[in-house]
């Protein structure tokens, strides 16, 4: 695609790993919104205290914006995050394909996992193949969703995953991704 509609500006969620857990890595949402407005990004807000930021940005790649802020987050404010970068239609999607939404009883006990990439994916591949009941699993193109009825804190399933992916990965419970989606607008 050439001409001015390459150019048109698209709505992004950035998803900053382990930022704001406990006494570590400790961010204010008002210097990350200055950050990325620095970094010549619009409309920035943030979602809760946790690194979720919806911002509009030009066509660069997902993975080029995240290695960007996360370069400006470690120099400027000092603290080391995975950043990972969904458009908008990419956390549409993670939320429409979610096998394991139906008949849910607490919307806080779903994580689902956005991942950095397929190769990403490919490490959960022997984790979905196992039998974690009465917790569940499943895989998305982008996202892995962990089905946890008795919790997350003590969740086997949550371990191995996060094992696994490291820090090529983050997760979101499915009520702050169902807001960071009426935020995007999809």
């Amino acid at each position: 695609m050439s001409g001015p509609s390459r150019l048109r500006p698209e709505v992004r969620v950035a998803f900053l790993r382990g930022i704001n857990v406990g006494t570590a890595k400790r961010v204010s949402m008002a210097s990350l919104r200055q950050l990325l407005e620095d970094l010549g990004y619009a409309d920035v807000r943030t979602l809760l205290n946790s690194g979720n930021v919806v911002f509009t940005a030009g066509r660069a790649g997902g993975a080029e914006i995240a290695d960007r802020i996360h370069k400006a987050v470690a120099s400027r404010l000092g603290v080391t995050s995975r950043v990972i970068v969904l458009s908008a239609g990419e956390l549409a999607e993670a939320l429409d394909e979610n096998p394991l939404a139906e008949g849910l009883d607490n919307p806080s006990r779903l994580l689902i996992m956005v991942l950095a990439d397929a190769s990403t994916r490919k490490r959960l591949a022997s984790i979905t193949r196992e039998r974690w009941t009465p917790e569940a699993v499943a895989l998305g193109r982008r996202a892995a969703y962990l089905w946890c009825p008795d919790g997350l804190a003590k969740s086997p399933l949550v371990a191995a995953t996060t094992r696994a992916v490291g820090e090529d990965g983050t997760a979101r419970n499915l009520a702050t991704m169902s807001k960071l989606r009426a935020m995007v607008g999809t």
